[in-house]
């Protein structure tokens, strides 16, 4: 689907004109003019029982029938694996390449992690953001390709749990569609799988993450953290390897590869300075090479250096030769004395260390809505194919490439978001004036995209962190604190159409967008989205609204054996349904609270048998009953259970 025009594509026909125009209501009878809700129903197993997602009256869940048991599931092919590798990783977004960077100063690192993995053992390598800890796992991920018969799984621990991490290590290496297995049938499957797994930007530490690793006893796990991440237990099997800063020469050596050139006199003693204040973080350097680049542009006239046609080949962001692909540099273009070059001083140090705002100031004018637009998000950035929709331009995508090739961006898993420290940076030089703006632009057109009938479960669920940031944004992420602070904060601007409530648009986001990460099998992000639709909704005072998110909040925990928590939400929506007189919800509700019963039942002790006769007490003691422990249902405790994911 072409997110930018919102109708079919039709070769040979232009449709620009008729998207620029408004969109009229179409002249259809009137009977006719109240179009059926798009149905997508998605039927899926969790544990012993059949969860039905049906985006327009609610999910619906029943004990399995017979003949509806999913068959066993089966190791991915070599060619499935490949392809789940490739969805794993970030692409290369479109726009100008990236320059190919050596890793350097790393091979100490490297020898140790692969040593550990080769072992068997795990390994934690925690390092500063931008201390380059993504490429050195990918360099070390690529060492072990053949070392375990499951090969390497990549996961990203952006804003996931323990759960869902190992939801995805088993569909990584398990084909087992529209099945979601419960806590033992999780365990049982993971302990044949044999694989090195990567988990990048790991977010917990302690009693969570012993779990990460005795639920995958013959996985080796390659783990990388932030030093803010809470440290494994005492006891943990794991070692850790910390990642410093490059040394003098080699950040200078980063520095002229991300150049693609000879460093000047004036440039080194620079780097020097940067160096010393940066601590050798790598990330300094590719922005610092990003900004010499364009003072490079700035200082040769085109017109006279294209007269040598090697403009783009000698300045582009690659800095390579034409048609070489290697990362050597090219001559020098300042030694040719027929070129004209004009006084552009180098940056200040304190632009070197806090580079954003400057290279952002000479990108295009895409590349900065862009980064307004992550900014609004909280560091998220959307994919590429939905900037030209949000920027308004039809190249908008090429700004993905110009913002990486200056190091304003990180890839995390398939994704992107803003590199580390660039968010504040950002920040500090008002890229966050218009958020609330932003947000209602992304969360309307996030909404029409989830709900289109042509996004499948698999896309919206690999886009959730750019929705989920844009929901929370409307509901209470915007400057103003609490939810009622942040939807306040929010209506306060230019909320992109005039008289749009950002309650309701936070509604629609998280009403096209939970059913989506629920049929996708991503039900951490679906208990996300509830969440913040139910508060939006409560909020705006649509009932209707919020009985539908606390049923689908009940059948959730239902799926994940929370069975206390499922009946209070379950009885929330029946009783809300009640005042609407929704007689139809209200039956689906019902229906729901009975299973809860059922389970709660099925996990009672059995009761004791009556005391005989010969069984009383002495005479003068008195009888005492023993009470039998009450079911989760009963007490609304929960069981112990995995997290939704």
């Amino acid at each position: 689907m072409d997110p930018i025009h919102r109708g079919p594509d039709e070769s040979g026909h232009d449709t620009a004109a008729e998207d620029a125009r408004p969109a009229q209501p179409a002249a259809l009878p009137e009977r006719a003019a109240a179009t059926p809700a798009r149905a997508r129903v998605t039927r899926i197993v969790s544990g012993g029982l059949l969860l039905t997602v049906n985006p327009v009256d609610g999910s619906e869940i029943e004990a399995c029938p017979p003949g509806e048991e999913p068959p066993a599931a089966r190791r991915r092919t070599p060619e499935e694996r490949a392809e789940a590798d490739r969805a794993a990783t970030v692409p290369a977004p479109p726009g100008p390449a990236a320059p190919e960077l050596p890793l350097l100063e790393r091979e100490e690192q490297r020898a140790r992690l692969t040593e550990t993995l080769t072992r068997g053992r795990s390994a934690r390598l925690t390092g500063p953001d931008g201390s380059g800890r993504t490429a050195l796992l990918d360099a070390v991920a690529d060492d072990c390709a053949t070392l375990a018969p499951d090969g390497v799984v990549r996961l990203s621990g952006h804003h996931r749990t323990t759960g869902e991490l190992l939801h995805e290590l088993r569909t990584a290496v398990l084909h087992a569609p529209r099945h979601r297995p419960d806590r033992d049938g999780l365990r049982a499957d993971l302990a044949g799988i044999g694989a090195v797994v990567v988990v990048d930007d790991l977010e917990f530490g302690g009693a969570a993450l012993d779990e990460l690793l005795a639920a995958a006893p013959e996985c080796a796990f390659l783990l990388a953290a932030a030093p803010g991440v809470p440290a494994p237990s005492a006891d943990a099997p794991i070692e850790e390897v910390a990642l410093p800063g490059l040394g003098r020469a080699a950040s200078l050596a980063l520095l002229e590869a991300a150049v693609g050139r000879r460093l000047t006199d004036e440039e080194a003693n620079w780097a020097g300075d940067l160096w010393f204040e940066s601590e050798g973080l790598p990330l300094r350097f590719v922005q610092a090479g990003a900004l010499l680049r364009q003072r490079d542009r700035l200082r040769v006239t085109p017109a006279e250096f294209d007269a040598f046609g090697a403009l783009e080949e000698a300045f582009g962001p690659s800095g390579t030769g034409p048609g070489t692909g290697s990362a050597a540099p090219v001559a020098d273009p300042y030694e040719d004395p027929d070129v004209e070059l004009h006084e552009v001083p180098l940056p200040s140090l304190g632009e070197g260390a806090a580079p954003a705002a400057l290279l952002a100031s000479r990108l295009s004018r895409a590349a900065q809505t862009t980064l307004r637009f992550a900014v609004a998000l909280g560091g998220e950035v959307p994919h590429h194919a939905h900037l030209p929709a949000l920027v308004g331009d039809t190249h908008a995508d090429a700004a993905l490439g110009e913002l990486r090739a200056c190091g304003l961006l990180t890839p995390v898993g398939p994704r992107h978001r803003l590199a580390g420290g660039v968010l504040t940076q950002l920040l500090a030089h008002g890229y966050g004036l218009d958020a609330a703006d932003r947000v209602h632009t992304a969360a309307q057109h996030y909404a029409w995209w989830a709900g289109h009938p042509s996004v499948g479960p698999d896309r919206a669920a690999a886009e959730s962190d750019a929705l989920l940031a844009a929901l929370a944004a409307l509901v209470g992420g915007v400057p103003g604190g609490a939810a009622d602070g942040g939807i306040a904060g929010a209506a306060g601007g230019d909320s992109g159409e005039a008289g749009a409530d950002p309650r309701a648009t936070a509604v629609a986001l998280a009403r096209a967008a939970a059913p989506a990460f629920a049929a996708g099998l991503h039900w951490g992000a679906w208990e996300r989205a509830l969440r913040s639709g139910q508060e939006a909704a409560r909020l705006a005072g649509d009932v209707a609204e919020e009985a539908y998110f606390h049923h689908e909040l009940g059948v959730l925990a239902l799926c994940a054996g929370n069975l206390g928590r499922a009946r209070a939400e379950l009885e929330a929506s029946i009783g809300l349904r009640g005042v609407l007189a929704d007689k139809r919800g209200t039956v689906a509700g019902r229906r729901a609270l009975a299973l809860v019963a059922d389970l709660g039942r099925g996990q009672e002790p059995p009761q004791a048998p009556p005391a005989s006769r010969t069984d009383s007490p002495p005479r003068g003691v008195p009888a005492v009953r023993a009470a039998a422990p009450a079911s989760p249902a009963e007490t609304g405790a929960a069981p112990p259970a995995t997290p939704p994911a």
